[in-house]
C-alpha cells in the first residue's frame, strides 16, 4: 500500500479527511504549489492527473521551466573528520566518494524502509 501518486515523474500526496469525505494531497518534492482532491480514489487520481498537466501547460503558456522534483545531486555538509574518513573508505574499497554515498544513502533508504 502506498500513500503517493506518481504520474509524469510528479508524486503526489494522498491523504483522506474524514470531517469532510474527501482525498486531498499536493505534490511534494517542488516549491511550486499543486493540490488535488476527489470523493473517491478514481476521482482523486484524475484530479492528480489533471493537476500535473494545468501545470505543465501554464509554464508552457508563461515559458516557465517546470520544476523537475530531483536532479540527482545535492551538496551535503558534513564534520570534516567524518569527510576524511569516508574519503580514506572510498579510496581502500577503490571507488569514489561519490558512489560510496550513494551506497550508503541507498543502503540506509532501504534499510528504514523495511
Amino acid at each position: 500500500m502506498s500513500n503517493t501518486l506518481t504520474y509524469k515523474n510528479y508524486i503526489g500526496t494522498v491523504n483522506f479527511s474524514e470531517e469532510d469525505g474527501v482525498f486531498f494531497g499536493k505534490v511534494i518534492g517542488i516549491t511550486d504549489s499543486i493540490s488535488f482532491e476527489g470523493d473517491s480514489v478514481d476521482s482523486l487520481v484524475e484530479d492528480f492527473h489533471n493537476a500535473v498537466d494545468e501545470y505543465l501547460e501554464f509554464c508552457a503558456e508563461n515559458n516557465k521551466e517546470p520544476q523537475q522534483q530531483y536532479k540527482g545531486s545535492f551538496n551535503v555538509r558534513i564534520s570534516p573528520d567524518l569527510h576524511r574518513q569516508a574519503s580514506l573508505m572510498a579510496q581502500a574499497q577503490h571507488i569514489s566518494l561519490n558512489n560510496l554515498i550513494e551506497q550508503s544513502v541507498k543502503s540506509y533508504v532501504n534499510g528504514v524502509a523495511k
